[in-house]
């Protein structure tokens, strides 16, 4: 049952996000998508109580348990994220808005360090959480499977951290853009007249 609600949630995350974003632009009820758009953590809240009741009804700790509390980690720290980005492109397409900007070089290294830090809350939230699940189901019960999902939130950081690296390293160059030293190693261009 919680697989399926954790798979509802994403769903319903995606359906809420693009009917909000319909209303907002395409009919034009900027409130009416704004309070759409607030109803996006009532699915995590949902999630969290389902998952805990779950627990307290004697279910074991597994697997599901796990990636319900890595699905909320990440929704509390993406969530907003996500939604102004699909917002940007919506409003570029539907609305008018200015074309999202695309990032190159450090700044393009420094948004991927400020994600990484995103992941770095997705992971403290969802540890958090499965600590929490972890004393609630006490002594009695196994939560070895709660402690795993601690482990792979620290695997998550560390491998984000190391794609984010990569972008400060070898940092990719605006191709619409050339240095002097780029324009004056060409060669002239021959004009036909």
């Amino acid at each position: 049952m919680i697989v399926v609600l954790i798979v509802a949630c994403e769903v319903g995350f995606w359906v809420l996000l693009a009917l909000g974003l319909a209303l907002r632009y395409l009919a034009r009820m900027p409130r009416t998508g704004a309070v759409v758009l607030l109803m996006e953590p009532l699915l995590e809240l949902v999630l969290l109580i389902v998952t805990a009741v779950d627990l307290k009804n004697g279910a074991p700790a597994d697997w599901k348990h796990g990636l319900a509390a890595v699905y909320i980690g990440f929704t509390v720290a993406y969530g907003h994220y996500t939604i102004k980005w699909v917002d940007g492109h919506f409003a570029h397409r539907f609305a008018g808005g200015p074309r999202p900007v695309k990032r190159y070089g450090l700044a393009r290294a420094k948004h991927e360090g400020k994600l990484w830090v995103r992941t770095v809350v997705m992971a403290a939230v969802a540890a958090a959480l499965l600590q929490l699940a972890t004393w609630y189901v006490g002594d009695g019960g196994d939560t070895r499977s709660l402690h795993e999902w601690q482990l792979t939130t620290l695997r998550i950081v560390a491998v984000h951290g190391v794609i984010a690296l990569t972008y400060l390293i070898w940092q990719k160059k605006d191709p619409g853009r050339t240095t002097a030293g780029e324009e004056a190693a060409r060669p002239p261009q021959k004009t036909l007249r």
